[in-house]
């Protein structure tokens, strides 16, 4: 048993990503081999279609999450939400993933700012003894 990392939130996708730009990337959930990588994955809608020849299913991915890992040990989180950003450029994601230690101390964020995956840790700041802010 190790160090573990609770990860909550998604990055939306817009516009959303057409099934012929996702199905062969590793974050497409049916491509998932093992149960902890990749420990993102695509939300995949799905729709039915009518057109003159008959239904169809569009699939589209809205988002990427966090998958269901049980003690997800947090390693290298940024460079996959990067891996991702990287791999659909002519997409914007939106949202934040916020990932919370075993420890009271450990929590931060991982957002994107231009283009680019970032972690941001908090600052805790003490107010004046007087109260004030």
């Amino acid at each position: 048993m190790g160090y573990t990392t609770h990860v909550t939130g998604e990055f939306a996708i817009e516009p959303p990503l057409a099934y012929t730009e996702f199905k062969n990337s590793k974050f497409a959930p049916d491509n998932v081999e093992n149960s902890y990588t990749p420990s993102l994955v695509l939300r995949v809608h799905e729709q039915m279609v009518e057109k003159e020849d008959g239904v169809f299913l569009r699939r589209t991915a809205t988002a990427l999450v966090m998958r269901e890992i049980d003690e997800y040990r947090e390693c290298g989180l940024v460079d996959e939400v990067q891996t991702a950003l990287d791999a659909f450029p002519s997409h914007t994601f939106t949202g934040r993933l916020e990932c919370e230690g075993e420890e009271n101390t450990d929590m931060w964020r991982v957002v994107v700012r231009n283009g680019r995956a970032v972690k941001v840790e908090p600052r805790i700041v003490w107010p004046d003894e007087d109260g004030a802010l």
